[in-house]
């Protein structure tokens, strides 16, 4: 992974790009879009447990005793910030399965102003936790921070990690200036937003392109 703009970028990672780069395709159906998304929180998860300490063991084998590891992965939180992000975390929960799974239900207004209405929150204990939050397209930034706001009155996690597919450097940086601590994790950071607050080049919508809703 390569560190850029205040993130970390999976732009090393041919298969990740790949991925990406179906996803993209406007082309790309209902369908297709949604098992991508899936594959992409997969391997994504795959490659952030790079970032998990591990332990050294010692197994038996049908031959002999042999040396090996453990990731821990024990107090892990998955929160998942509807609607985009179900596809992308059931990728993310097949590799994280001891996980557990909040659910934040966010709105995002008009321009310019961006406001975020919460709608629905349900968090189990973070204290001591890894926790993870999910939400594929990080463009304002508005939304997380929200997110956020509200995951810190469910207790003091020893890591706060972002995931998403696609992250605009505003963005990134309007969430490190109010949480310097959260590590972000993106599979591509793109250059700009455009006057509705979209990811350009990005994706277009990713939960209408998953749901098979109308995108503005």
């Amino acid at each position: 992974m390569i560190e850029k703009d205040g993130a970390y970028v999976f732009e090393d990672s041919p298969y990740i790009q790949q991925i990406l780069t179906v996803l993209r395709d406007a082309r790309t159906d209902t369908i297709a879009f949604r098992r991508n998304l899936v594959a992409l929180g997969r391997y994504m998860a795959y490659e952030l447990t790079k970032t998990f300490p591990i332990e050294r063991l010692t197994v038996q084998t049908p031959l002999a005793r042999t040396e090996g590891v453990r990731i821990r992965m024990d107090k892990i939180t998955l929160v998942v910030v509807l609607r985009a992000a179900i596809p992308f975390m059931e990728g993310v929960i097949k590799v994280l399965d001891n996980a557990k799974v909040g659910i934040i239900s966010a709105s995002r207004g008009s321009p310019p102003d961006f406001s975020i209405e919460i709608k629905y929150v349900r968090v189990p204990n973070i204290d001591d936790d890894t926790l993870i939050i999910i939400d594929p397209m990080i463009a304002t930034g508005s939304t997380l921070i929200k997110v956020l706001e509200e995951c810190r009155k469910c207790g003091n996690p020893k890591r706060k990690i972002i995931m998403g597919v696609l992250a605009a450097p505003a963005g990134v940086g309007r969430i490190k200036k109010s949480y310097h601590d959260v590590e972000i994790y993106v599979a591509a950071m793109d250059s700009t937003l455009n006057d509705k607050g979209y990811i350009v080049p990005g994706l277009g919508d990713a939960g209408d392109r998953a749901f098979n809703t109308e995108f503005e």
